[in-house]
């Protein structure tokens, strides 16, 4: 069976996770631990970074956008759509809730990695204003939650759900990203239990 290498934390391991389950592509979640360097997740991926899904044939793919590109093909098309103009919009939240996680996750290996006098506040600043920013233009364009839902709509939820273990402060200001959360986790019970 396919195995996914991920951290519970990982809002792009929960986009992984959550698009095969929803995709009906049967895995194995594998918890990992990156900072132990385990030899099955190096021979997934070089880079040692999770997701990364490991298929029958023992063949790893990875980064968490590419996996979602395997997974659409792998099931005739279930997470991305086929029209041009709604697959671009798919594609285009998915890439604005993962560069939001992106600078999300440098906040928090600012403050990690660095001792605290060594952590650079403008730059921890500078990252945070790029997740506001994403935060405020979807929040002024939430997009819609269709009975059929995209890859993008995972990533968003995945994203958010992040947002919420590492920064619950997001949603001040932001009600109808924090009601669109809520509706995506009480319609898809099933995708919510393996948010971050």
């Amino acid at each position: 069976m396919p195995k996914i290498l991920y951290s519970p934390a990982s809002p792009f391991a929960a986009k992984a996770r959550m698009s095969a389950a929803h995709a009906g592509y049967a895995f194995e979640s594998v918890l990992t631990k990156t900072d132990e360097v385990p030899a099955d997740l190096i021979a997934a991926n070089p880079l040692g970074k999770i997701p990364a899904l490991v298929t029958d044939e023992g063949k790893g793919v990875f980064d968490s956008k590419v996996i979602i590109q395997f997974l659409n093909r792998a099931t005739g098309g279930k997470l991305l759509p086929k029209n041009a103009d709604k697959r671009l919009e798919a594609e285009m939240l998915e890439s604005l809730a993962d560069g939001i996680c992106d600078c999300a996750i440098a906040c928090i290996y600012e403050r990690r990695q660095r001792p605290e006098d060594k952590q650079y506040q403008p730059w921890i600043d500078k990252q945070w204003a790029k997740v506001a920013r994403g935060l405020d233009h979807l929040e002024a364009s939430a997009p819609k939650l269709p009975a059929k839902i995209h890859a993008g709509h995972i990533a968003l939820a995945g994203c958010l759900g992040y947002l919420n273990l590492r920064f619950p402060e997001w949603a001040k200001g932001r009600p109808k990203l924090k009601r669109w959360l809520k509706k995506f986790s009480d319609k898809h019970p099933e995708l919510a239990e393996m948010l971050p």
